[in-house]
């Protein structure tokens, strides 16, 4: 609405120069009447300005105010030769807006009055077009001047006015009021004077401080104009003891009892009593309290009264002391001391179970997990030991039930097992290596003959030599010998033939008559044999010596630290 307003207005301004650029006219205002507003004690402008016609001439410009009878009052007068007049009372409150009057004629009232109010005519005079007007009704407004008049109440009177408000202004104001408190306003206006507005209720001491601020309403304001109040209302005090202890003890210092008054306005005026008379001896009263300046003596129990004035009336109160002769709360701060300290040992206690709890529950739990990894352990072993088993069960029945078979099979028995039952067709059924055969340490056919041909083969020889003699001298001083250990039957040895090969042939049993130390089994051997076969059976009784143990006629395995146990009759341990 105001951007279509302003461009209308700037539209009749273009018009209206254009109209002026080709025959003369006036460039404000526009129209030939308009209203104006103003504001009292302020500065009110009058705009008149008028574009002349070629050949034409501004020769007079004179500004008028229409009277109420019909007539016009003259107010100032600008000549092109004679300069300029001001008139009658507008002497000194007038002037124009520009020095050239004749280009720019907008009058200026320098300090705008209600009397100002009306309609005024500027009158251009031309030569040699003549005379040319424009009328302007001012309308002057005035800002309400507002008071507010508070009225001090006092609890417990009747129903009457708490506030007054009052402005005065042109157009006349509205009055309101903001407010929480219960009550009633009312409003008395009179045409072209002060408006007042009042604020009624029962005053209560609740009320006291409450806000009851009054509203002005005006045209010539942006928002209404607020004029803060408290409501005050009086009422007497209303007294009350208090005391730092509750037990009053004998022998107690500095003791003391305080008077409050809450009342408004705030008393000044204490008087104490005691049992309606004078107050004991060593008591005195220092502004609102009552102090005792000696210790306190079983003699001072009694009521104490308190009287507390204000300019609205008066509040008394009575407190009741009781003296006590025995000191219990310090017998009782005693007891609290001693359930403190046994409480914070109890406390302590209760937290060394807990944390030693604590400890031995992790200790546990550690020792369940070894124990867990442990079996684990123990099992994974006993199933490999199962498998071990049964892949070495005995089936030799002809040791003793208690006794129990352990065999160490390494990769070299392996070997000269391997070698013996390859070299078996060479060897038949003889004790002895076939002639021409030389055997290594553990009495297998050499297959290489580098060692003979090494730096340290005299010496072996030598060795192997001895060795074959004592097994020869051994063989024939024995009795048959077996060889039954839970070995292969193709790797027992058998004896030598006692005769020239005409009789049968017995097993060796392998045992050493009473009272002689077994060492190895010998083998009896052929004369012709070379080198080779006397090394074979040194080696074989050699590997015999340290695997087994020969006592009351039993050949037993030796004990070894990774040997598979096997039971006797074929059974796993």
């Amino acid at each position: 609405m105001k951007s279509a307003g302003l461009s209308a207005t700037v539209l009749a301004l273009l018009l209206s120069l254009i109209a002026v650029c080709v025959q003369g006219g006036f460039v404000e205002p526009p129209e030939p009447i308009t209203s104006q507003r103003s504001l009292t004690e302020g500065q009110t402008r009058l705009p008149c300005q008028y574009q002349v016609k070629d050949g034409d001439k501004v020769v007079q410009v004179t500004w008028y105010k229409d009277l109420p009878d019909g007539g016009k009052d003259q107010i100032i007068t600008a000549h092109f030769i004679d300069g300029q007049t001001e008139f009658g009372r507008y002497s000194g409150r007038v002037r124009f807006e520009n020095g050239n009057p004749m280009q720019n004629s907008a009058l200026i009232i320098l300090v705008t009055e209600r009397s100002d109010e009306g309609s005024y005519t500027c009158h251009i005079s031309t030569f040699p077009s003549g005379n040319f007007e424009r009328k302007i009704t001012l309308t002057i407004w005035s800002l309400p001047i507002s008071s507010l008049d508070p009225i001090t109440l006092v609890e417990g009177q009747s129903f009457r006015v708490a506030a007054t408000c009052r402005a005065i202004g042109h157009p006349v104001p509205v009055l309101s009021w903001d407010t929480d408190l219960p009550g009633q306003d009312q409003n008395r206006t009179s045409e072209n004077g002060p408006v007042s507005s009042y604020y009624s209720l029962y005053p209560l001491r609740g009320m006291n401080g409450k806000k009851l601020d009054c509203l002005v309403w005006h045209p010539g304001l942006e928002e209404p104009r607020r004029i803060r109040n408290r409501l005050e209302v009086q009422y007497p005090p209303d007294a009350t003891i208090t005391t730092s202890s509750s037990h009053w003890y004998v022998g107690v210092e500095n003791a003391e009892l305080m008077c409050e008054g809450r009342g408004h306005p705030k008393p000044q005026n204490f008087t104490w009593k005691w049992k309606g008379g004078a107050l004991p001896d060593g008591v005195s009263v220092v502004g609102e309290k009552l102090v005792f300046q000696r210790p306190i003596h079983l003699s001072d129990s009694g009521a104490y009264e308190c009287e507390v004035k204000n300019n609205v009336g008066i509040g008394k109160t009575e407190y009741i002391l009781s003296v006590l002769e025995c000191d219990f709360p310090k017998n009782n701060l005693l007891l609290i001391i001693i359930c403190a300290s046994a409480g914070g040992l109890v406390l302590v206690l209760v937290a060394v179970i807990l944390l030693v709890n604590c400890h031995h529950r992790r200790k546990t739990d550690r020792l369940k997990r070894e124990l867990d990894v442990k079996n684990d352990e123990i099992n994974s072993f006993s199933r490999q030991a199962s498998f071990r088993r049964l892949n070495s069960v005995s089936t030799d029945y002809r040791l003793p039930g208690e006794d129990y078979t352990t065999l160490r099979v390494d990769s070299r028995i392996k070997s000269s097992l391997m070698s013996l039952e390859r070299t078996h067709s060479v060897l038949g059924s003889r004790w002895g290596p076939p002639e021409g055969v030389e055997l290594d340490e553990l009495g297998r056919p050499v297959v290489w003959s580098e060692v003979r041909e090494s730096p340290g083969g005299a010496e072996i020889d030598r060795e192997k030599e001895e060795h074959r003699k004592r097994v020869e001298s051994f063989v024939k001083s024995s009795s048959n010998m077996s060889l039954d250990s839970g070995l292969p039957s193709s790797l027992v040895p058998l004896k030598a033939q006692q005769d020239d090969g005409s009789g049968p042939r017995e097993p060796d049993t392998g045992h050493p008559r009473e009272g002689e130390d077994w060492e190895a089994p010998a083998h009896s051997v052929a004369e012709g044999h070379n080198d080779d076969e006397d090394g074979s059976a040194y080696q074989f009784s050699e590997t015999l010596a340290n695997y087994f143990d020969y006592s009351n006629g039993v050949l037993r395995p030796k004990p070894q630290s990774n040997a598979i146990l096997l039971h006797p009759r074929g059974q796993l341990i």
